[in-house]
């Protein structure tokens, strides 16, 4: 069960950080924030390329400070419920993504997989990189993992 700080309806910072309120979903908050993801994502999705790029270094840089905040608020170091980091890890797999529902699905699944298993260097970075960088950075990679496969699955796809 997730258990929730309070200060996540008082504090913006914390609000941010737990995904707009998606990460006090009392079961799986990392796959409900994902899901919650998606939303700011159907706008993203229409931005020229070097602005969703300039997206995901502005939401990175906000999320490490969000996340290091956060965390250090509630006492809880990536507190389940901090879901900033799947926010920006679903955006990075979705960069360059086909257009369409299948792909948003199939974004969502790789990147749930990649953020769940954490291959290496996805485990290492999890278990060995503390504060707002340590949390966003496992998303971020399990992101760049799931971008790649993606864009595998599109190139022969198509």
């Amino acid at each position: 069960m997730n258990k929730v700080p309070s200060t996540v309806w008082k504090n913006p910072i914390h609000f941010l950080a737990f995904g707009l309120g998606s990460g006090a979903a009392p079961w799986m908050p990392g796959t409900v924030g994902t899901l919650a993801a998606i939303i700011p994502y159907l706008w993203f999705q229409h931005l020229s390329l070097p602005l969703y790029l300039l997206m995901l270094v502005v939401t990175t840089i906000i999320g490490i400070w969000l996340c290091d905040r956060t965390s250090k608020d509630i006492g809880v170091h990536d507190h389940g419920g901090i879901v900033w980091d799947e926010f920006v890890g679903f955006w990075l797999t979705m960069t360059l993504a086909p257009s369409g529902w299948e792909w948003i699905a199939l974004g969502f699944v790789l990147f749930r997989i990649f953020d769940i298993w954490k291959p290496w260097p996805i485990k290492w970075a999890d278990q060995k990189v503390s504060g707002g960088v340590g949390i966003m950075l496992d998303d971020l990679l399990a992101g760049v993992y799931a971008a790649a496969i993606l864009q595998l699955v599109a190139y022969f796809w198509f």
